[in-house]
């Protein structure tokens, strides 16, 4: 029987030493329950190996694992497979000029940024207040910028300039050099999206 993308995933997890995820994944390991814990968005995840599910207490958890599951769940069990321990480069590039970043601007993989832009054009402030309700930390770039962490190692820039009567509003999204060192480029992908999804997301009822 062929195995589904997240079948494999869990057993290349379970194939892990579970302190090397957890190192490398910036995770608390609980070797009692064999549960891992960090943080996306700023909210605890759970990921038990032993049971394969994925789990978290808070509304805005519940709303990546279980609205955004399309997205998330393999995202998700990739980032602890894959996640090295290195610090972040600092630089910033599009996605589309990392490596095979060719991914990024070819069809449905084109990341759906004037969502953000209609929702936030004329309210930067609803932007950075929303983002702030995902962890996020305020940056300097455009009218408004913010760096979110949909994974504890891997950073996402998001920057808005407002509309006006000249030019309509934009968005942009940047990602750590680093992030091609450990990632696959359809994690990548994932992660941008689930990001974009985050933030567009009217409410976490």
């Amino acid at each position: 029987m062929t195995l589904t993308g997240e079948d494999h995933a869990w057993e290349l997890l379970a194939q892990r030493a579970p302190d090397d995820v957890a190192a490398g994944a910036g995770a608390f390991y609980d070797p009692v329950s064999r549960t891992f814990r960090f943080s996306c968005f700023g909210n605890d995840i759970l990921v038990s190996v032993q049971n394969k599910t994925i789990d978290s207490f808070s509304d805005t958890g519940n709303v990546l694992i279980r609205k955004l599951k399309f997205l998330s769940i393999l995202a998700i069990l990739r980032y602890l497979v894959h996640a090295e321990n290195i610090p972040e480069s600092g630089k910033l590039i599009k996605p589309a000029d990392l490596p095979g970043g060719d991914f990024f601007i070819h069809g449905t993989h084109v990341l759906p940024l004037d969502r953000i832009a209609d929702r936030f054009g004329n309210d930067p402030q609803s932007f950075i207040k929303k983002a702030g309700s995902l962890g996020g930390e305020i940056q300097y770039f455009g009218d408004a910028s913010v760096k979110l962490y949909p994974f504890p190692r891997f950073p996402v820039v998001l920057i808005l300039w407002a509309g006006d009567d000249e030019f309509p509003a934009k968005a942009s999204l940047l990602l750590d050099l680093k992030c091609c060192s450990h990632f696959p480029i359809d994690v990548i992908w994932s992660t941008a999206m689930m990001t974009l999804e985050m933030m567009h997301a009217h409410d976490f009822k």
